[in-house]
């Protein structure tokens, strides 16, 4: 690296990354992003054939090492053999997005009323969005303490882990055939991710080990128009926000152009958190 190039500093060459949830609306956007900048990529995800395709097919568009494994972040024995994988694999791992979450075995329950939400499902959602985010930090974590070269960490959490969802923009919205919301479950859930990454930056900051949280707004993702509308007057920037919107927040985080940073909430939404 050339001092004082801040290009070279975004470059992820030689870098080997983990991005959990892979195959997921983001994941892939995320992992191309990640590949685009030269990175290594070992992509987690319980969608086996779906990120084992992705990684061949990031592979090939970028002339980078990727590969894909099958992860199930909720399960301590799947995330030790997929960190274990990767580390034989590559010899080591620099960079981690912990990126999974869901919304359940059945979507349309993940939008039930607040009066009528199962614990069921506020524990199946919280197995992947919280528990698999601890159990991947504790085992990647685990591996970069031993290597004793530092790392980097990076949570997906949102903006409504920040604030509170406006309850109008929900009137007359409508996602995946029926009507939405933004559960109390995903809000607990996605501050806890904050929480989370606060508290290991400083424990693992004396070792050079960073960690931050990356919380993106509104992603436009199939929402009928009435949400897009709605959702976008309460954006300064007017507009929801597309995947490739993230992706330099995420390379900024996961590069040397971010060494001195840890412990942060990057908030990329459009000020939608201003007001």
């Amino acid at each position: 690296m050339k001092t004082g190039s801040a290009t070279a500093m975004f470059d992820l060459t030689g870098k080997v990354i983990v991005v959990t949830g892979a195959a997921g609306i983001l994941g892939g956007h995320f992992s191309r992003a990640l590949a685009g900048s030269g990175g290594t990529l070992a992509l987690l995800d319980q969608q086996r054939l779906e990120v084992e395709e992705l990684a061949k097919s990031i592979a090939l568009e970028f002339g980078v090492d990727a590969i894909g494994l099958h992860c199930d972040v909720t399960d301590p024995k799947s995330v030790i053999q997929a960190v274990d994988q990767v580390e034989d694999r590559f010899g080591h791992i620099d960079v981690l997005h912990n990126n999974a979450a869901t919304k359940g075995k059945d979507p349309r329950a993940f939008f039930d009323p607040f009066e009528d939400f199962s614990l069921r499902t506020w524990r199946e959602i919280m197995s992947v969005n919280i528990d698999g985010m601890f159990l991947m930090a504790q085992a990647v974590g685990r591996k970069m303490k031993a290597r004793g070269n530092g790392g980097s960490i990076i949570q997906t959490a949102s903006i409504y882990g920040v604030v509170a969802p406006d309850q109008r923009i929900y009137e007359g919205s409508n996602y995946l055939g029926g009507t939405i919301n933004t559960p109390a479950v995903y809000s607990t859930s996605k501050a806890a991710v904050i929480g989370l990454s606060q508290h290991l930056s400083t424990y693992w900051g004396p070792l050079g080990i960073r960690v931050n949280t990356l919380t993106p707004g509104g992603v436009q993702s199939g929402q009928n128009g009435e949400f897009v509308r709605k959702y976008s007057e309460r954006v300064p920037l007017g507009r929801m926000a597309t995947p490739d919107d993230l992706s330099g927040a995420l390379v900024y985080l996961a590069s040397d152009a971010s060494r001195y940073v840890t412990g942060q909430n990057l908030v990329v939404d459009g000020g939608f958190t201003v007001w």
